[in-house]
């Protein structure tokens, strides 16, 4: 991964990190935090789903995780073999 910059005080330039942040303000505002901690705790909890069970359209429907640890091919290629199985069901 490379990290790039863009233009001081010009977010269009880094889109994607503002669409996360939008995402996570989205689901941290859904929530009463009445202590740091528990808004702590609520973060993490997002970072975490974000990175390793959401799927993005942009990665080929894979989380993050499955390409920073390089099973992209691995998930790609067992997902075309449900494919495979599941049209074959269908045939019968």
């Amino acid at each position: 991964m490379e990290h790039t910059r863009g233009a001081p005080y010009h977010p269009t330039t880094q889109g994607r990190i503002e669409c996360y942040h939008h995402s996570m303000k989205n689901i941290v505002k859904l929530q009463n935090h009445y202590s740091p901690w528990e808004l702590d705790r609520e973060i993490a909890s997002f970072v975490d789903y974000y990175n390793y069970h959401r799927y993005h359209e942009s990665l080929d429907n894979l989380t993050p995780a499955n390409i920073f640890f390089g099973r992209q091919k691995e998930v790609l290629s067992k997902r075309e073999e449900i494919k495979i199985l599941t049209l074959e069901q269908r045939r019968l």
